[in-house]
């Protein structure tokens, strides 16, 4: 674990003589290595599948549609890259309380628009382990993934997929199901591994989409591992009581804020996220430590 602090201290400077930002080019012995922007990324071992727009727009995935939803998402966007900017991190866990608030859609949608940005990689790990959600997303009908490295060894380049189109965009699928996942999830073995993706690429962001909090120990076993959680909530279904246990449970980690999700907009075509404060979002004021403005209301 020392090793682990000394290396997050040294990119914590590091990007502090970047201006503190998690975008731009890393530093290479090359002095004229190319900014994000200008790499023509081409990938070697990373697999490149389709996106079908249409199916994507079904499941409520934002590609280049202009509409309230695609808007939200990039003041989302906005938001959370001030919040991993000013604290110089680029780790961010996406939870909720319960099943079924639409966390995995928010890990999605929010890693597509990062991917956007042009200073910006993104790394989207799929680390619920017990019931895995990305592949049925996309439908990558990958083989191996997380677990499969965990348990077996599998390389990590052999099972990271690029979905065409998004050229900055990789995902890393979860694998097989797993039961002792909580085991696996707080392993030095998954420590390394968040070790690696972080301070590979200075300019990458990583996300990783986790279980519910409140179902499993999952997620507390592997929040440490991470800068910030962002938290998603269901209005109109997620409680009180879940959401006093969860920031319970969270209190000694950094939240940097909570999407209010599943809030009708006036989008006749999409159903998801809305702009609108709504009766959780003034409760989560009174949860969240800190001021009200730490929150990110979508």
């Amino acid at each position: 674990m020392e090793r682990i602090k000394q290396a997050l201290e040294l990119a914590r400077q590091e990007r502090i003589k970047n201006g503190g930002k998690v975008t731009g080019a890393s530093k290479n012995i090359t002095e004229d290595k190319l900014s994000v922007e200008e790499q023509d990324i081409k990938y070697t071992n990373t697999r490149t599948v389709p996106m079908p727009v249409d199916e994507l727009r079904e499941k409520r995935i934002i590609t280049e549609q202009q509409n309230s939803i695609s808007d939200a998402y990039r003041v989302l966007r906005t938001q959370v890259l001030q919040r991993l900017n000013v604290n110089n991190w680029n780790t961010l866990a996406i939870t909720s309380p319960g099943s079924g608030a639409g966390k995995s859609l928010t890990a999605i949608n929010l890693a597509m628009s990062l991917a956007r940005e042009v200073d910006n990689t993104v790394l989207l790990i799929d680390a619920n382990l017990r019931s895995p959600k990305l592949d049925k997303y996309f439908d990558l009908h990958t083989e191996y993934g997380l677990s499969d490295y965990l348990l077996d060894d599998k390389p990590l380049d052999e099972m990271l997929v690029n979905p065409k189109g998004v050229s900055r965009f990789v995902i890393l699928p979860a694998g097989r199901a797993i039961e002792n996942s909580s085991e696996m999830l707080s392993s030095p073995k998954m420590q390394r591994l968040v070790e690696e993706v972080k301070y590979r690429y200075p300019s990458r962001i990583v996300i990783f989409d986790l279980p519910p909090l409140l179902e499993s120990s999952d997620t507390l076993a592997f929040i440490p591992n991470v800068d910030a959680t962002l938290v998603v909530i269901e209005e109109g279904k997620t409680q009180k009581s879940e959401l006093i246990q969860a920031f319970e449970l969270m209190q000694d980690y950094e939240v940097i804020g909570t999407v209010l999700n599943k809030a009708y907009s006036t989008d006749k075509d999409y159903v998801g996220l809305d702009m609108k404060p709504g009766l959780i979002s003034k409760l989560l004021s009174m949860l969240v430590k800190g001021s009200a403005s730490t929150k990110i209301r979508v």
